[in-house]
């Protein structure tokens, strides 16, 4: 029979500490995410809806977005037993620099439409953190105030073709200048992709304003006071700003971008310079043929072709065909560091993350881009211990097997015709 007695005051004051109440409203709602996840769901509800779905979603029935997530989902990891990793080593060298973790801040448009603080928040988090920043060409704050955020870690910078072939030279100068010391040549945009929530929602640069947009504002006046009392949106290479982001694209962008146009960048360019938007093995043999320092196998995060090839599952063909001679890297579906821990597995040297960071931004401004950082970092350091690994050198391809659901279907062929002649004959 249980005995029982009367608790004594001292042993309930044991039982029952209470937490100290965070007076601070945003630090208190970023230490509650303990995702990606979680922060994307904070950002949904504190970004206007335009600009939200333009960070969240993809191109037409936004597959490949989805294909690329579930392929970091379908992974199996297999640990090693009684090796012991009680510290891990996440440091990395990459394209002739140092990295503290194993992933950078990929190059996002139009950043400060998500939130004012836009990329001197990503650039100052990545200099804090030790990581490579990279500003886009269609960035809404400067090459050099990107400098100045971050003036002494690793800047790169992505380059478009422009249509005005002047404008894309200049800003490869500019930033070679101010001392960014990679250029991220991106290949996989020379139209706009269909970008249906942006249509669905009228999302243009500017804002427009209609009855919807105002009545999904009026929970939101923070974002809009932000918007409004900070200054304008301005582009380094965009000369007009009025229509949607896909028009602005088109006008822009060149469809007749082609292998001269790298030749040409390849000469303007002092430092190393990395192709992105890789999609294929003959691609990426042809490329390193042509004298680029790396790739980035990429789809665009799904922004552009519907359908695309899936980065993660194309990584391992790449790595063996070029591995060897060239830096290959990864984006596209990264929303947690085992994600990144199994591109490293297969072979990748980097990773870059987008949209996990822009949730970090829209959820709570530089201290939310730090806290997507320290989110991907925890989880990185706790898959390398549970697979019994210290340094990230020591993993290999047998640490994860990739399990497929989309199976390509072998090509048979048609059945054999049979004679219209003999057809009529048996009938």
């Amino acid at each position: 029979m249980v005995q029982r007695q009367l608790p004594k005051p001292s042993e309930l004051l044991e039982l029952m500490q209470f937490k100290k109440p965070e007076l601070d409203g945003r630090k208190r709602r970023l230490d509650a995410a303990l995702t990606i996840a979680d922060l994307r769901t904070i950002a949904k509800r504190r970004t206007p809806k335009a600009a939200f779905d333009y960070t969240d979603g993809a191109a037409d029935g936004e597959l490949s977005l989805s294909r690329a997530r579930q392929a970091f989902e379908d992974i199996e990891f297999h640990p090693g037993i009684l090796r012991p990793a009680p510290d891990v080593d996440t440091s990395v060298e990459i394209l002739g620099g140092p990295s503290a973790l194993p992933f950078g801040i990929a190059p996002t448009g139009f950043t400060r439409l998500m939130q004012t603080e836009g990329e001197v928040a990503g650039a100052s988090a990545a200099a804090a953190a030790g990581i490579p920043f990279t500003l886009s060409t269609l960035g809404t704050t400067s090459i050099e105030d990107v400098k100045a955020a971050n003036p002494h870690g690793r800047n790169w910078f992505q380059l478009y073709v422009m249509r005005d072939r002047e404008i894309s030279y200049g800003l490869a100068k500019r930033a070679a200048e101010a001392g960014f010391d990679t250029l991220q040549f991106t290949v996989d945009t020379p139209v706009a992709g269909a970008r249906l929530r942006d249509k669905r929602n009228g999302f243009s640069i500017p804002p427009q304003l209609t009855v919807g947009t105002i009545i999904n504002a009026l929970p939101r006046p923070w974002w809009w006071y932000d918007f409004l009392t900070t200054p304008k949106l301005e582009f380094a290479s965009l000369s007009t700003t009025g229509g949607t982001v896909g028009e602005l694209l088109n006008a822009a962008m060149d469809p007749t971008i082609s292998y001269d146009d790298l030749a040409i960048i390849r000469d303007i360019w002092p430092g190393k310079i990395v192709v992105k938007g890789v999609q294929n093995v003959e691609d990426s043999v042809r490329l390193i043929d042509a004298g680029v320092d790396g790739i980035i196998l990429s789809n665009h995060g799904g922004r552009q072709l519907d359908r695309a090839p899936i980065p993660f599952h194309l990584l391992p063909k790449v790595v063996k065909e070029v591995g060897k001679d060239a830096t290959v890297m990864i984006d596209t579906g990264i929303m947690n560091g085992a994600d990144i821990v199994a591109s490293i597995a297969l072979g990748a040297k980097f990773t870059l993350i987008g949209r996990a960071y822009l949730y970090g931004l829209m959820a709570g401004g530089r201290q939310g881009v730090d806290r997507t950082i320290a989110i991907l970092r925890s989880e990185i350091e706790r898959t390398m211990q549970l697979l019994g690994v210290s340094t990230l050198a020591e993993l290999e391809p047998k640490h994860v097997t990739q399990l497929q659901r989309l199976v390509p279907v072998a090509a048979q062929s048609a059945p054999a015709r049979v004679p219209r002649a003999r057809t009529a004959a048996k009938a």
